[in-house]
This record gives structure tokens, C-alpha cells and sequence, in this order.
């Protein structure tokens, strides 16, 4: 299992939006590997550690990954790469439940009191002022603030948020009891038990 979060060398305006998401580049990837209890931060010419990595991988997690993160990495990484790996998403899980977007702070804080040391904008800036060290940094607390989230989850069965709209803690209920399963086991689980 492991937990990958990337930063990016450009944003969404230097690339003409979202639709291109995957010519953003990748200027930092960090990672969480359980199997080795290690943090990685990995500059873009470091991306064949990390595409090894996944592909040993049997379950990856992360905060907005199936629409940021992996699409930033795949071209960087042969094809198919991701295909049979087991995705836990905090973000789409959060959202699903909520009805509206919410920042991957607004879980640390509430659910471990723990606060983000930047933003994405600060990163960019960093890359651009050629500060390796500090993006490095930034992304790693990204990455242990989403691994204890998930750890937080998986032992609770919820993670928290604090709500914009009425500044109380809420309670986001998450199913992560297991290190993941492939989607086809899942969805044939699901089925012979009767559950949606």
C-alpha cells in the first residue's frame, strides 16, 4: 500500500484548464510506503522509482487522486499502469457523502488537529524560485496528514470535518476496514450480499 500525493510545476491557467490536466508536469511526488515504513519525496527525475513503486503496488491512497494526481502521473509512467491497482480516494469518499467539495486541512484539522504547512499556489511559487526543499517538505505533511487520515478512518469507521456553513464538527462515515479490495471482488461482494 502506498500514499501519493504530487505537486505540480504549473497550474491550471498556464496549461488552458482542467482538460489538460495531464501537461501540468510534476515538479514533486511524495510517497508513504507501508511495506517499508518510509517517506520518499521525488523530484521529476526521480519518476521511475515511484512508477516502480506502483507497480508493485496492490492498493494506493490519496486526497483528490483519481482526478488530480494520477492524471498528472500518467504520462510519466507506461500505460496501464494504474489499472490494477486498488484506489482509496479520501476526497471522492468525503464528497460523496457531502454533497460539496472539501479541502484535505479542513479533515486534518478537525479530524487530527493537524494543519497544512502550505498551499498548491505556495508550491508553484517555490518551483518557480527553484526552493526543492521546502516543496519536498510541503508535500511529505501533505501525504502523512492523508495516511493518518485513512488510519484515522480505518480504525473509526469516520473522519471529521468542521462545515463552512455552521462551524461544527460533522461526521463523515467511511468504510476503509480493509487495505482495499480489486473493484471486480468488490462489486461481486457487494452483489451475493445483497448491498448497493
Amino acid at each position: 500500500t502506498l500514499v501519493i500525493d504530487v505537486e505540480t510545476k504549473k497550474s491550471f491557467a498556464e496549461v488552458g484548464g482542467e482538460r489538460n490536466i495531464r501537461q501540468l508536469g510534476i515538479s514533486v511526488a511524495g510517497v508513504y510506503s507501508y511495506e517499508k515504513n518510509q517517506f520518499l519525496a521525488l523530484e521529476e527525475h526521480q519518476l521511475d522509482t515511484l512508477e516502480a513503486l506502483v507497480k508493485n503496488a496492490g492498493h494506493i491512497i490519496g486526497f483528490n487522486i483519481n482526478h488530480f494526481d494520477i492524471p498528472v502521473m500518467e504520462p510519466y509512467f507506461s500505460e496501464g499502469v494504474f489499472s490494477h491497482v486498488t484506489v482509496t480516494d479520501i476526497y471522492a469518499d468525503a464528497v460523496q457523502f457531502l454533497g460539496h467539495r472539501v479541502g484535505l486541512g479542513a479533515l486534518g484539522n478537525a479530524t487530527l488537529g493537524v494543519a497544512k504547512s502550505g498551499n498548491g499556489l505556495e508550491a508553484l511559487q517555490w518551483f518557480r524560485e527553484g526552493k526543492m526543499d521546502l516543496i519536498k517538505t510541503y508535500c511529505l505533511d501533505d501525504v502523512k496528514i492523508t495516511r493518518d487520515l485513512y488510519e484515522y478512518g480505518k480504525k473509526h469507521g469516520h473522519v471529521l470535518f468542521e462545515s463552512f456553513m455552521d462551524y461544527k464538527i460533522h461526521s463523515i462515515p467511511v468504510s476503509w476496514e480493509g487495505s482495499g479490495q480489486a473493484p471486480v471482488a468488490l462489486l461481486q461482494n457487494a452483489f451475493n450480499d445483497r448491498r448497493r
